[in-house]
């Protein structure tokens, strides 16, 4: 009878193609991070300039991604490269990973402390592109899977973008590296715009600040949409 989404372009997809009753109530994920920013926390990582990878939570997609996303730490000496663990994969899992690198380390459930730090990110599309960005960090997203699942999901999905910071903002707000573009050379260079480019990381943030306020929508996501449930169940 009634439809509360949390991203901008749902409502019109759904309004125009099923003439559902739909409003847009904002993202909860902003007031997560509000939380979460207001709060006290002792966690303080020992380096003065980080890159986070968060290289996903599926085994197969971690084992593909986060080699390339490791490679790039060689050229990147003076920073410490952070890989989130998934929580689902043990320590053993990563360690074949990470082993041979000097400047890598990792964390385990402090992904969102670890984004507090971070002065750029190398990240799986998901909601984690989404989380990346209300941190307010300069980030790169980061597909890559079967060719042949690639080829027929972009034969039956048309969309511009893969990452949800894009497509809601609808135009290329962070670089999408995706499939044979997701090489070692492509990530260093963007990778440098990102830390030592002033204008682009300032185009950045004045970006994240609208998506910001998007996601906002007026107020608070999950008190808005308590309030239209109650209105609707009492009308």
């Amino acid at each position: 009878d009634k439809m509360l989404c949390i991203l901008p372009f749902e409502k019109d997809y759904y309004k125009n193609t099923w003439n559902w009753d739909v409003e847009y109530v904002g993202h909860p994920l902003v007031e997560v991070i509000n939380n979460f920013k207001s709060e006290i926390s002792n966690f303080k990582l020992p380096y003065s300039k980080i890159v986070a990878l968060l290289p996903g939570s599926r085994k197969q997609e971690i084992a593909v991604k986060l080699p390339i996303m490791l490679e790039v730490a060689k050229a990147f000496p003076d920073y410490q490269f952070v890989v989130a663990k998934a929580p689902g994969q043990d320590d053993a899992f990563y360690e074949p990973f990470l082993s041979a690198y000097k400047n890598v380390s990792s964390v385990r459930n402090d992904t969102y402390n670890l984004l507090m730090q971070s002065n750029a990110a190398l990240v799986t599309s998901g909601t984690a592109t989404l989380e990346t960005a209300l941190f307010g960090v300069p980030e790169v997203v980061c597909y890559k899977g079967s060719n042949i699942s690639y080829q027929i999901a972009k034969r039956l999905i048309k969309i511009k973008f893969i990452s949800l910071v894009n497509l809601i903002m609808d135009k290329e707000v962070v670089k999408e590296l995706i499939q044979q573009e997701l090489s070692f050379h492509n990530l260093v260079y963007e990778l440098n715009l990102l830390l030592n480019d002033a204008q682009k990381i300032t185009q950045l943030k004045n970006d994240y600040t609208e998506l910001k306020n998007i996601l906002s929508a007026g107020g608070n996501a999950s008190e808005k949409a308590a309030a239209i449930t109650v209105d609707f169940a009492i009308s």
